[in-house]
């Protein structure tokens, strides 16, 4: 290759197909790139030179070169005089043919973790804030506009301090003086591109990189071109500038290549701001990060060893995996780009690294591990979380306790038996309770005073079983599904107290007397015999005394004994039979009443909450995948 360039043959296709075929008297201006135009120093340099003699044959004969179509500013220029010589011995090459761009595809277990991480923030929305969810936002962003980017190609941007070197070294790797170096800080102020083959142009326009600012190697063997093809280099300027806008760029740069060289030197290689404002955070892209020491050449002896021990040392600190004996890891090695020695190494492991075609994946997936990361608070937790049954059955207790379930059960207990007693009792009983009844003062404000106070006992226990339940759902989770368990219990909670105070009127005691047993009928059939025992013996002994009747006391004696006896026996005997259906009328109002609180109470706190540990558990398993599925293979792009 003898010519820089920054077009883009994939997008410019009407560029001819040979220069020869070009016009050449004079060089046109392209309609749609005015940057190529020629500058007004060149042509008075050309005319000078035409007027010496030193061009030769016109521009476009086959002797030589036509200008190359990339003239467009001082490192222009700055190539053009140092190369003159040699762009006028070999004739501009064919420009390729155009070529279809393949977009990157990711591979089963790394697409299986984006669905899972998407799948984790919409379930999410609601539950998380955005801040922090912005992180896996970005993840998922930045990976589906990736996927449609070249797969072809693997960006690789070159960072470091001021002073490191690393234009020197982007230089070197051109094999061309592109990106400007000297003893100015900071020299480097936009990133600068130079890409080894065509079709990179979507990428490097994502990575905000003007047309004027897009360079080609001017001088690569094709050994080197066959090893670096589908590279795309980017030249940041230094993180530490003193300029806020380069520190910017080089923040948002790095966010959206495949790949970085971290380039330090022998005097800055342990800065604190290197390693924990950019080393330390990204250590799980260690796959996709080299680490060159530069300026070797000034080391004397083993002391470039030395330093290149004591980096690894760091880096290992650090939490970057190192790509020893075989191993994924980050690649350090030890050159001097001023030199040129050790940059034939590095030359080769970026041929081998561009040739996998792997580094987009594998960056994508280090970016899903670090955001996962971050979200292990809000979802992870070491130990088991729900609501037992056990927590149920006694929430459900607490409200039957608190709707009064087993007084009432109690008080259907005593209805029955009282009603029995009326049904079975004698009648010299029953109009003694009624007068009783009647010669009982009334106590009808101390009632109401009693009730408002059993009011209130009742909601400070439906409020303290609501508490107790949301703490035990909660326990264990993450703060904010924490926080969304016990807002789900306090809203099912309001209005609670009224609907159980209306279900324990519906569900209590039922309207009038409790149902008779089939026995009743006949129990009061010989309370009434006994009565009438009791009248026709007292009648005979009357009549006796009255003597209508002739005199006999054997007869109406044991005919009023028998009914005197008789109808409390049988009335002791209906309280002792009817203890057994009083039990379990009065059990079974009980349970209604149970049932009906814990209705109650599952559909308004039980069951919200419920659905909230059904949405973590959910999250839970998304979650999971995001972490698990793929972990440790770094995901790979699909070759083609």
């Amino acid at each position: 290759m003898t010519a820089v360039t920054d077009q883009d043959h994939t997008e410019h296709p009407e560029h001819p197909e040979h220069p020869e075929h070009a016009k050449p008297p004079e060089p046109p201006e392209h309609p749609k790139h005015p940057e190529h135009r020629e500058h007004p120093e060149q042509s008075d340099r050309r005319e000078r030179a035409d007027q010496r003699g030193e061009n030769g044959p016109q521009a476009g004969g086959r002797g030589e070169a036509p200008a190359g179509p990339w003239d467009d500013g001082l490192i222009a220029r700055r190539v053009n005089e140092g190369t003159g010589a040699e762009r006028s011995a070999a004739p501009e090459p064919r420009p390729p043919a155009p070529q279809a761009v393949t977009p990157l595809r990711y591979d089963v277990p790394l697409r299986s973790r984006l669905d899972a991480l998407r799948e984790l923030v919409a379930l999410s929305r609601t539950r998380l804030d955005n801040r922090t969810l912005s992180q896996a936002g970005r993840v998922l962003q930045e990976a589906g506009v990736r996927s449609g980017l070249s797969g072809q190609h693997t960006v690789v941007a070159i960072a470091g301090a001021t002073g490191s070197g690393k234009s020197q070294l982007f230089n070197a790797l051109a094999g061309v003086a592109i990106s400007e170096t000297g003893v100015r800080r900071p020299t480097t102020a936009a990133p600068i591109a130079c890409s080894w083959s065509d079709g990179a142009a979507s990428l490097i326009e994502r990575l905000g990189i003007p047309p004027r600012l897009r360079r080609r190697p001017l001088q690569a063997t094709a050994d080197a071109d066959a090893r670096l093809r589908g590279l795309v280099l980017v030249d940041l300027p230094d993180h530490d500038s003193a300029a806020v806008q380069h520190r910017e760029q080089v923040d948002r740069v790095l966010g959206l290549v495949d790949a970085v060289i971290w380039v330090v030197d022998p005097e800055k290689y342990a800065d604190a701001m290197l390693h924990e404002r950019y080393l330390r955070p990204m250590a799980a892209h260690a796959e996709v990060m080299f680490v060159v020491l530069n300026q070797i050449d000034r080391l004397p002896g083993e002391a470039a060893e030395q330093v290149l021990d004591d980096l690894r040392r760091l880096l290992d600190e650090d939490g970057i995996a190192l790509g020893e004996y075989g191993e994924p890891g980050t690649t350090v090695l030890a050159l001097s780009a001023l030199t040129g020695d050790g940059v034939g190494e590095l030359r080769e492991a970026l041929g081998r690294f561009v040739a996998e075609r792997g580094a987009p994946a594998r960056r994508i997936s280090a970016d899903v591990d670090i955001a996962a990361a971050r979200l292990w608070p809000v979802y992870a937790t070491r130990r088991r979380t729900g609501l037992s049954e056990e927590a149920r059955e006694e929430f459900s207790a607490r409200l039957a306790d608190a709707v009064g379930a087993t007084a009432a059960g109690e008080a259907a207990e005593r209805a029955w038996l009282r009603n029995a007693n009326r049904a079975c009792g004698t009648p010299w009983l029953r109009l003694w309770r009624w007068c009783q009844a009647r010669g009982e003062p009334t106590t009808g404000r101390t009632a109401l005073r009693g009730q408002a106070d059993e009011e209130v006992t009742a909601r400070q226990r439906v409020e303290q079983a609501v508490r107790t339940v949301a703490d035990r759902a909660s326990a264990g989770l993450p703060a904010p599904w924490a926080q969304a368990v016990r807002e789900a219990a306090v809203r099912g909670s309001q209005g609670l107290p009224e609907a159980l105070d209306q279900l324990a009127v519906r569900a209590g005691l039922p309207p009038g007397r409790p149902p008779r047993p089939a026995w009743w009928p006949m129990a009061v059939l010989v309370q009434a015999v006994m009565t009438l025992l009791q009248f026709v013996g007292g009648l005979w002994l009357l009549g006796q005394i009255v003597g209508v009747v002739s005199p006999n006391l054997g007869v109406p004696v044991l005919l009023m004994v028998i009914g005197i006896v008789g109808g409390p026996l049988i009335e002791w005997s209906c309280r002792m039979a009817a203890r057994g259906p009083a039990r379990r009328y009065g059990q079974e109002a009980e349970r209604r009443l149970r049932e009906a609180a814990a209705g109650c109470g599952r559909a308004r706190v039980l069951d919200p909450v419920a659905a909230e540990l059904l949405r973590y558990r959910e999250v839970r398993e998304q979650y999971g995948r995001v972490v698990g599925v793929g972990a440790g293979t770094g995901g790979g792009a699909a070759r083609s």
